[in-house]
């Protein structure tokens, strides 16, 4: 992800939405414990899906058609970004 522009994305804990997006972890994290908040906070690329992202590194190779299908491809993450887990504001 180093040549791509990029924004952090905060999801709470059992939101199906996220409830923000930074462009500094820095920002987000002051954000997340003045409020005290618990969730994951993830580096995600602009202007580009994770799907395809995953699998252009190399972290992903689709084995199989349901792996291809648009309801795989739209629920799609990948635990190779660089995330964070927060508790009550706090990065453990």
């Amino acid at each position: 992800m180093n040549n791509l522009v990029q924004v952090w994305i905060f999801v709470g804990a059992r939101a199906q939405f996220p409830s923000a997006a930074f462009q500094s972890r820095e920002r987000a994290d002051k954000w997340i414990e003045r409020h005290r908040l618990t969730g994951v906070l993830t580096r995600y690329p602009l202007d580009v899906g994770i799907y395809d992202w995953a699998i252009e590194n190399e972290h992903f190779v689709p084995n199989t058609e349901e792996q291809r299908s648009p309801a795989f491809i739209g629920r799609f993450s990948s635990a190779t970004l660089e995330h964070w887990h927060y508790e009550d504001g706090v990065r453990p």
